[in-house]
């Protein structure tokens, strides 16, 4: 029988969402990593900052370990609520090294505390309500690998609305083979099927 250990597992799944999410900035302008392609303001750089709060949150602040303290003072759109979506995307003194440097540093800070407290330690999270802010690190890595996964997704259709690049990973890009021609094809007949499905088609 096999035996899994569940805290390689899942920081093995993890770092895959972590790379897949930077992979996707790769060859791209600073325009092109930064503009927004919803309405809600969706891009590739604010998607990497947010994450790099996310984890430094949950798994410095939420078990005693902060990242940020008096020889690093955190910056503002870390600390200050006052600006909704402050983390969610980047300024033009912003650049890209300096937030995908954060976020591996985050990265390391996330497995340096896994690895140091395990997957039973206790931690409050200090900006869920008082009542349920305790919580396991098992629960907290659980949920940032959801939410990673999430942004990861987002990404690849931002990505590709902004250059039609597509894939899972690297090497691994879990699509079917096809030529532009095919995708075209592809494409027309989901939608015709969906005209039909709506009684349109």
């Amino acid at each position: 029988m096999i035996e899994s250990n569940r805290q390689a597992d899942l920081l093995r799944y993890l770092q895959d969402a972590r790379e897949a999410l930077l992979w996707k900035l790769e060859g791209l302008s600073e325009y092109d990593v930064r503009r927004p392609l919803t309405p809600t303001g969706t891009n590739l750089l604010g998607l990497v900052k947010h994450l790099a709060r996310v984890e430094l949150g949950y798994f410095g602040d939420t078990f005693g370990r902060p990242f940020y303290g008096e020889e690093q003072p955190p910056p503002a759109w870390y600390v200050d609520a006052a600006e909704e979506n402050s983390d969610m995307w980047a300024t033009p003194d912003e650049t890209r090294e300096e937030i995908v440097g954060l976020y591996r540093q985050a990265w390391r800070h996330t497995d340096a505390t896994v690895e140091a407290l395990g997957l039973d330690a206790i931690g409050h999270v200090p900006w869920w309500p008082e009542e349920r802010r305790e919580t396991t690190l098992h629960h907290v890595l659980v949920r940032v690998l959801s939410d990673t996964q999430r942004h990861a997704g987002q990404a690849d259709i931002v990505r590709e609305l902004i250059d039609g690049s597509v894939g899972m990973l690297q090497g691994n890009t879990s699509m079917p083979p096809g030529d532009r021609d095919w995708w075209k094809n592809h494409h027309d007949r989901v939608e015709q099927a969906a005209r039909e499905a709506d009684g349109t088609g």
